[in-house]
């Protein structure tokens, strides 16, 4: 790797880590914020403080209306200058808390001090506090009771709206409604009167129950927002999972590319020799330049050369393998006769089996249609399976090769055998790459371990099911099924224009009918691979 390619590695990493410590205190903050319990430091501060702010903004005129109405109607009994006086000392310190409002919101968060905030909100909304409470020692320039309880009425109407409006944070709450309660309480109990003590002892109750009311307020806002906090959290959780997930995905395809050009390089790299190596090795056994001086030569130029073919095969299975991981197993498709590929693999290994003394047995159904298939991975899959019955069936055993329909349509190639079979605990490892049995490993003629698992993956990309059953010392049976989509069926030629509807014998009407077949099943197969 250059250096470029490792300063950009290394970046990477870098970008990850800070994204990963990024989420990470954003989870922490989350949990904080679910951490919080009454009495203690709250994690949502902030957020109840915001809460309050947007609040005061959204009812920035509903109370200083409601001074001027008060202002208003109070003329008809008390002095003119006291009540302007008064109205301009209210909008004074509404403005100041307006402004403070609006100077919170913008700041961003992580620069707010929200102790320092909440002490200024909490001073400005006493001095707005006492400025409406002032409104109850205004002269009264009347003896009526109606000034003293419309008096009572619109300072318990400020009460329940300051409490609506700063329901987040309690100590605003306090600072602003206390002192408008205390001056009803202090000017109803300077009139010597019991009826008006009647009205202190009243507003004293009233602002208890508001009180109460209020906490249970609180109560929910505090609920609703551990339920954002947790919803926050397991969104900021499926997050991480995903960018984990896609990160996972990433290395994996360029671990998977990686491993495409390794296999592709060193293919190359080990054809070259060993094409050399099976030449020369097959020239110096065969003795074709003239015979060995000692005979032990030609036993090494056969190990050589046996050795080279091996090698070369195992090449080749681990290529194949990684292309259909890969997806880039490309099928060249064409009609072709199951019962004949299985045929010429038989003919095939017929030599090898007759030489361990084994019977191979055909069971071909007659009169199959033809599949639409791979026929060089058609013959692989069978080539793989009927060796693997020759390789680990004993002396003097039988195998059987079967090929006919499926009840759904479908075709089916079988292989069973009579040999010690595989226990069933080791079915799925013999199936994994490079996975052997144990009795791989007793025999002499254990492979790669590599044929089942390319079998497999050629019949999925067949559509195909793969199927294995062995019991110990019944023999194993390995059915692959392929469905009817890739069956040709018969269709009858359409008829020319004038020529007469008449039916065709089923030879003609295959032939004239194997083209528009092909077409459509061409585009049924793109169709399934596509979805």
């Amino acid at each position: 790797m250059s250096a470029a390619e490792n300063s950009a590695a290394a970046g990477a990493d870098v970008t990850d880590t800070g994204s990963v410590d990024t989420r990470s205190r954003s989870f922490q903050d989350v949990r904080e914020n679910l951490a919080y319990k009454p009495g203690s430091k709250p994690a949502f501060e902030y957020e109840l403080l915001l809460m309050f702010v947007h609040n005061e903004l959204s009812a920035a005129l509903a109370i200083p209306l409601l001074a001027i109405v008060v202002a208003m109607a109070s003329m008809f009994w008390a002095p003119a200058n006291e009540l302007i006086l008064w109205l301009a000392m209210v909008f004074i310190s509404k403005g100041i808390l307006l402004a403070m409002c609006r100077r919170f919101t913008k700041i961003p968060r992580g620069q707010v001090n929200v102790q320092k905030w909440r002490t200024k909100f909490v001073a400005a909304e006493f001095v707005y506090g006492i400025t409406w409470a002032s409104v109850a020692f205004v002269s009264v320039n009347s003896t009526d009771q109606s000034p003293y309880v419309f008096l009572f009425a619109c300072l318990t109407v400020v009460i329940a709206m300051r409490m609506m409006f700063a329901s987040t944070v309690m100590p605003i709450v306090y600072v602003g409604t206390i002192p408008l309660t205390a001056a009803m309480v202090l000017r109803f109990t300077m009139l010597d009167t019991p009826f008006y003590w009647a009205m202190a002892a009243l507003a004293v109750g009233v602002h208890i129950y508001f009180v109460f009311i209020l906490k249970g307020l609180h109560s929910t806002v505090m609920t609703m927002l551990e339920y954002r906090a947790e919803k926050e959290l397991l969104i900021a959780e499926l997050e991480q999972s995903k960018s984990i997930s896609d990160e996972a995905r990433r290395r994996a395809e360029s671990a998977n590319i990686a491993k495409s050009r390794f296999l592709a390089t060193m293919s190359h790299e080990l054809r070259t020799p060993l094409n050399a190596i099976l030449g020369f090795s097959e020239v110096m056994k065969s003795e074709i330049l003239g015979p060995h001086s000692n005979p032990t030569y030609k036993e090494y130029a056969n190990d050589i050369h046996e050795s080279g073919e091996h090698l070369l095969n195992l090449i080749n299975e681990i290529l194949d393998l990684s292309r259909i991981e890969a997806g880039r197993y490309e099928l060249q498709e064409e009609p072709i006769a199951l019962a004949d590929v299985a045929e010429d693999c038989h003919r095939l290994l017929k030599l090898r089996a007759e030489k361990k003394g084994l019977q191979i047995i055909e069971n071909f159904q007659v009169g199959l249609p033809k599949l639409w298939v791979d026929e060089r991975a058609i013959r692989q899959v069978c080539l793989n399976l009927l060796s693997n019955a020759i390789k680990f069936t004993p002396s003097d055993g039988a195998i059987s090769i079967s090929v006919g329909a499926t009840p759904s349509g479908g075709q089916f190639l079988s292989i069973n055998d009579t040999g010690p079979g595989i226990p069933e605990e080791e079915i799925p490892r013999v199936l994994k790459n490079f996975g052997q049995g144990s009795l791989a490993h007793q025999t002499a003629e254990g492979g790669t371990g590599l044929g089942l698992p390319i079998v497999m993956g050629l019949v999925e990309l067949h559509g195909g099911t793969f199927d294995i059953k062995s019991k110990l010392r019944q023999g194993t049976l390995v059915t692959v099924t392929f469905p009817p989509e890739r069956v040709m069926q018969t269709l009858p030629r359409l008829a020319e224009p004038g020529e007469p509807h008449t039916a065709l014998p089923n030879a003609q009407a295959a032939t004239g009918s194997q083209s528009g077949w092909r077409e459509r099943h061409n585009a049924s197969h793109l169709e399934r691979h596509s979805a």
